[in-house]
Order: C-alpha cells, then structure tokens, then sequence
C-alpha cells in the first residue's frame, strides 16, 4: 500500500498541485487548460486507448466470460445510474442532461487507463489476470462508457439549443453521430473491432503512438490542476454524492454480483480494486471542452483522489472478508 500511495497516489497529488499553483501564479490560466485539453482529448487519449486495447487479443476477452460480462453490466449499470441521479436528482438546482452526463463520464467511470496498471501490479503482481482485467475494464469505460455519455452530452445540448431556439425537436441520431465523430469515441470502437477480428498488431507500429500518448496522464492532470485554479471550487453534496457513487456504490455493487456469480477470488479482488479507483480523468477532459459541470466534477475527482488512499486498502480487506483468503494477499 506504501507503494501504491508514493508510485500511483502522490505523483497525481504533486501534478495536479503544480498546475493548481502555475494557474494562481497566472502562468496559465483557464483559456491554457482548454488547449491542453483540446490536445489530450484529441490526440493523446485516442492514441492511447487504441494501443491499450489492440495490444490485447480475442482470447483474452473470452478467456474469462464471467469477467467480461460482469464488467460491462455493472460498470455500466453504475454509469446510468449516475446520470440519472444527476439528471433528475438535482434538476431543481439547475443540473442539466449534459451536466448529468459529465457526472456519469467522471463519477461512472474508474480512470483505468491512468492508474490500473499503477495500483493492480504493486498489489497482485506482475501477471496476465491483472492485464485482463485491466484490459476487459478498459474496453467497457472507454469503448462503452464514453460513446454513451458523448451521447447523451450532446443529446443535452442540442436538446437545450432546441429549446431556445423555438422548440424543434432535434434528431435523435444526432447525438450519436456527433459522438461517433470524435476520435476519444471511434478509437476504441476501432480497436475493439480490430481485437474481435483477430487482427495481430505490429509491433513495430506502437512506438508511432506512444509519444503522443505519454502526454495523455500527465498533461490530463496537470490541466486539471489548472482548470482547479480557474474555477471556484464546489465542495457540495453534488460532488460529495459523487465520490459515493465512485468510491462506495461502485466497488460494492462488483463485490456483490462478483460473490453471487462466483468468481474467482483473486479476479473479485482486482475487479473490485478496479471498480474503486478515483473517477475518470477523460470525463474532467471533455467537461472542460463542453464547459459544463467544470468545478462540480473536477472538486469531486480531487477528493476521491485524496480518498482513494483510504478505501483502497478499505475495499480489499471487506474482499478478503467475504472471500475468506485472496491468493498472494495478506492484510
């Protein structure tokens, strides 16, 4: 757990401070943090969901049906319920249907791809069950979750510029093809297709995406420390209910359909772990392109970041409680 604090926790912390203190010191300001957004969201984060997932292969998704299934219809499950939440919740305090779908980007979706690796290997070790649950959570946050909630932002806006501009019903296909049209939306798509397909991945074709990509985590954080200091921050129940949605709900709802379907227990663990990550750094990114629900989900991902070093070690103790004994854990 030391490891996981001073290598995956604190780098985020120290990154997120520098660009909290550069933003007050006015060496960049919120116009800045847009464009490095606009960057990742366009560039970095593609490049770096397409090698993630075409690295895996058809085997590993169906290696583990149990896994994959679960994965997707309770990560997804959670998504939709943190939009609805938001979206009807909090309607009298002016939350709209894009600012439900931000909520569901950010507090419905665990950032896999930026710390997964990070937090399951010091835990669980180097193995092929933590690269498959990594892998088979990575395909449904970023090729499921993020389409659906591209979706459902744009549903909201056009929705909203309908109304104001004398009520016509907008195309309901509208959305998903805006959505669909950005490459944070079609890369994964692509990749899963290209898994599924049976397609090997050139080695030698890698290395033409991961300069770009190395500037996903970092640039993602610090802009987020930037926007931070732009913002005035909204600790509220919006974003406290957030973190519970994350931090609590989440893991509890994997732990639960994991001990009712069986799995194994080392697969529950990392499921589990997987599930209690912070929220979605890509969910702070497109808030900030949108300009919507900027400071309500940034103030949340701040404190399930900080929180996270709790429940962390929280959540693989209750694990280890229900499953009796989990395989190279002691606790």
């Amino acid at each position: 757990m030391k490891h996981i604090i001073l290598y995956a926790i604190v780098p985020i912390i120290v990154v997120m401070l520098a660009g909290y203190i550069s933003g007050k010191k006015g060496v960049f300001n919120g116009n800045n943090a847009k464009a490095f957004n606009k960057v990742v969201l366009d560039f970095a984060l593609p490049a770096a969901l397409f090698v993630s997932i075409v690295d895996a292969d058809r085997s590993m998704l169906i290696a583990d049906i149990k896994l994959s299934i679960i994965s997707l219809v309770v990560i997804m499950f959670c998504f939709m319920l943190v939009y609805y939440i938001y979206k009807y919740g909090f309607r009298k305090q002016g939350v709209t249907q894009a600012d439900a779908a931000i909520m569901a980007l950010i507090n419905g979706s665990p950032t896999i791809g930026f710390l997964g690796f990070a937090v399951l290997e010091p835990i669980f070790g180097t193995n092929a069950y933590v690269a498959l649950v990594v892998a088979i959570v990575g395909i449904v946050v970023n090729a499921v979750g993020i389409p659906v909630g591209l979706s459902l932002l744009n549903a909201g806006n056009e929705a909203a510029a309908a109304a104001k501009n004398g009520g016509k019903k907008p195309n309901p296909w509208a959305p998903v093809i805006h959505a669909l049209e950005q490459p944070v939306a079609w890369a994964p798509i692509l990749a899963v297709i290209w898994v599924i397909a049976g397609i090997p991945w050139p080695k030698w074709a890698s290395p033409s995406f991961d300069l770009i990509k190395g500037a996903n985590a970092s640039m993602a954080v610090f802009a987020a420390g930037v926007t931070l200091s732009a913002v005035k921050v909204n600790i509220n129940w919006q974003a406290i209910l957030g973190v519970i949605l994350k931090l609590i709900v989440m893991p509890a709802l994997l732990l639960i359909v994991g001990l009712i379907f069986k799995m194994t227990p080392e697969n529950l663990a990392m499921l589990v772990v997987a599930g209690a990550l912070p929220p979605a750094f890509s969910g702070i990114i497109i808030a900030d392109e949108y300009d919507s629900y900027v400071a309500t989900g940034t103030s949340s991902l701040a404190i399930s970041v900080v929180l996270f070093m709790i429940f962390c070690p929280l959540w693989l103790w209750i694990t280890q409680m229900c499953v009796g004994h989990i395989p190279g854990i002691s606790i």
